[in-house]
C-alpha cells in the first residue's frame, strides 16, 4: 500500500495548512515595529521631561536667591542626569510687562503696563539637550533638540 504525498494542483488553492503561521509573521513585524517605536519615543520623552525638570529648577534657584547667570546655569545642568543638558539660551533677566499671548512683553521697569499694573523684572531660564534616536524614523530628524523654558518674576 502506497501513501499519497503530494496533492493535484487544484486542490492547492484550497489547501489551509500553514496559513496560520504565515499571518503570524505578518502581524509580529507590525508589532515588534509598533514597540520599538514606542520604546524609543518613550525615551525621548522621559529625556524631554528631564529637560523641563532642570528648567524648572533654574527657575525656582532664581525665585530663592535671584539673579546669578553662573549660579542658575549651574543648578539647570545639575538637575538631572542627562549627559547633554545645557542651560541654552543663557539665563537673562528683562524688565517687562507679562502677556498672555507671548510671555513677557519688553517695557522699562516700574512702567505702566498696558494690561494693568506695573513692569516687573523677570528671568528667562532655558535648557536644551540633543535627543538620539535609537532607530531611523521616515519624517523624524535624528538627533533632535529637546528645549525648554521657564520664566520667573524676580525680587
Amino acid at each position: 500500500m502506497s501513501v499519497k504525498t503530494t496533492r493535484p494542483p487544484r486542490d492547492l488553492w484550497a489547501a489551509c495548512e500553514g496559513v496560520s503561521i504565515v499571518e503570524f509573521a505578518l502581524v509580529v513585524g507590525l508589532l515588534c515595529t509598533l514597540v520599538l517605536g514606542v520604546l524609543d519615543f518613550g525615551r525621548g520623552y522621559w529625556q524631554f521631561n528631564q529637560v523641563r525638570t532642570a528648567a524648572q529648577a533654574g527657575a525656582q534657584y532664581a525665585m530663592i536667591n535671584g539673579f546669578n547667570s553662573t549660579s542658575i546655569t549651574s543648578a539647570v545642568t545639575g538637575a538631572t542626569s542627562v549627559s547633554s543638558l545645557t542651560a541654552t539660551p543663557a539665563p537673562a533677566q528683562t524688565c517687562g510687562c507679562p502677556n498672555t499671548s507671548s510671555g513677557i512683553t519688553a517695557a522699562t521697569c516700574g512702567a505702566a503696563c498696558t494690561g494693568g499694573g506695573t513692569a516687573d523684572t523677570y528671568i528667562t531660564i532655558g535648557a536644551q539637550a540633543s535627543y538620539r534616536t535609537i532607530f531611523t524614523w521616515p519624517g523624524i530628524s535624528n538627533p533632535m533638540t529637546l528645549s525648554s523654558t521657564a520664566i520667573v518674576r524676580c525680587c
